[in-house]
């Protein structure tokens, strides 16, 4: 089977949990590719200071991250995994906002990371609230 034929499959029905894995990976990568294309949105919604440094360029690898995990929430999502989507909640219930909180406090874009930190947590508890719902 060809690249393209396999990127298309998903699973005959999805589970709710999986349809929303999949929408917010479509959320993760609008604001990976605006963050990526557009870095001084960041100076435009939070009123934060011009970059000093490489901060343009941190804000750009930030945005192309973001970016990948949305595209691969977005195929996950329609595989209709179970085990990822537990995965998916583990991870952004515990180590996104470690990580990133911490990384925060250290200076680096702050409101951006913090914004994440927040929204992050609460889409994994709409995560587990669906896939609490959905049977095996």
């Amino acid at each position: 089977m060809s690249l393209l034929s396999d990127l298309k499959q998903k699973a005959s029905t999805l589970s709710p949990a999986s349809k929303f894995i999949s929408i917010s990976g479509i959320f993760y990568m609008a604001c990976g590719l605006t963050l990526l294309v557009w870095p001084g949105i960041i100076q435009t919604v939070y009123k934060d200071p011009p970059f000093a440094g490489h901060e343009e360029a941190l804000a750009r690898l930030v945005g192309f991250l973001i970016g990948i995990i949305g595209w691969l929430y977005f195929f996950a999502g329609r595989s209709n995994s179970r085990q990822f989507i537990a995965a998916t909640i583990v991870e952004r219930l515990i180590f996104v906002p470690i990580v990133l909180v911490s990384t925060a406090i250290a200076g680096v874009i702050p409101h951006t990371l913090i914004t994440f930190a927040v929204v992050d947590p609460i889409l994994a508890l709409i995560t587990w609230y669906f896939h609490s719902k959905t049977k095996d």
